[in-house]
Order: structure tokens, then C-alpha cells, then sequence
């Protein structure tokens, strides 16, 4: 094989195509859930992946609020955030934050396992959680993944 055969191809945005994806997280592991989804939004599943491109799918996750757990994490595992002003650190545990808002357990896993930068922020934008089975991405005709 001679040097100029041995050609790198290099997806752009614009010839990307995109599925939709479709995961049930009942009875799921959260961590687990979490890199496959990554996985899959960046496009590391498919072999055209280039790193500096977003050339991943939409992933449609529900049933969130069925996700658990390893350990006692469910008690113990603290969400923290800031409220802006001084002293303003506020906490809430992973029980309390699966019974108000159990779509944001599973982004901010997945968030946590894309890289930080401004391409991680445009792949979270096609994530898309419900905390029961109903949605309404059926008109995209979703592929249903098992994790």
C-alpha cells in the first residue's frame, strides 16, 4: 500500500447524519446509563468519529425516574450547587433530587462524562429526558437501545 492510499477522512457538520435513539432507563444503573449515552451523543459508537465534530445522535431517554443506584448512594450522594450570592451553597440528596426532578440525575451524569468545552454543551442540547414512558419524539421513530 503506497503513502497516498492511507487517506484519513474527516466528517463535516453538514454531511453528518443523525439518528434518533431511543433508551429505556428503568431498572438502570445510573453511571452505566450515563457513558453509553455520552457515547452516543459524540458519535464514538459510529466509526466515522472525529473528535472536534459533533457527528453524534439524539438520544431520547425515559423512564428516569426509575434509574438506581449502586450502594447506598441513593442516601448518601449529595447534588451541590451555587446560588450566586456568599454562603449561598446549597445540597440535595440523590433521593430527595429523583423525587422533584429525576431528569436531572441522569444530565448531570451525562454531563459529567463529555469533555468541557463548548462542543460538550451543544451535545447536551440533543439529550432529551422524561421521567415516564411517554415523549414526543414518536414522529422521529426512534431506535430503541438496550443499555
Amino acid at each position: 500500500m503506497r503513502k497516498k492510499d492511507q487517506k484519513t477522512t474527516l466528517v463535516k457538520k453538514e454531511t453528518t447524519t443523525r439518528n434518533w435513539v431511543l433508551i429505556d432507563a428503568k431498572d438502570q444503573i445510573v453511571g452505566r446509563l450515563a457513558s453509553q449515552v455520552a457515547n452516543i451523543l459524540r458519535g464514538k459508537n459510529k466509526p466515522s468519529f472525529t473528535p472536534h465534530v459533533d457527528n453524534g445522535d439524539f438520544v431520547v431517554v425515559i423512564n428516569a425516574k426509575d434509574v438506581q443506584f449502586t450502594g447506598r448512594k441513593m442516601e448518601n450522594k449529595v447534588y451541590y450547587h451555587h446560588t450566586g450570592y456568599a454562603g449561598g451553597i446549597k445540597g440535595i440528596t440523590a433521593k430527595d433530587q429523583n423525587e422533584k426532578h429525576p431528569d436531572r440525575i441522569i444530565k448531570d451524569a451525562v454531563w459529567g462524562m463529555l469533555p468541557k468545552n463548548r462542543l460538550s454543551r451543544q451535545l447536551l442540547t440533543k439529550l432529551k429526558i422524561y421521567t415516564d414512558d411517554n415523549h414526543p419524539h414518536s414522529a422521529q421513530q426512534p431506535v430503541v437501545v438496550t443499555v
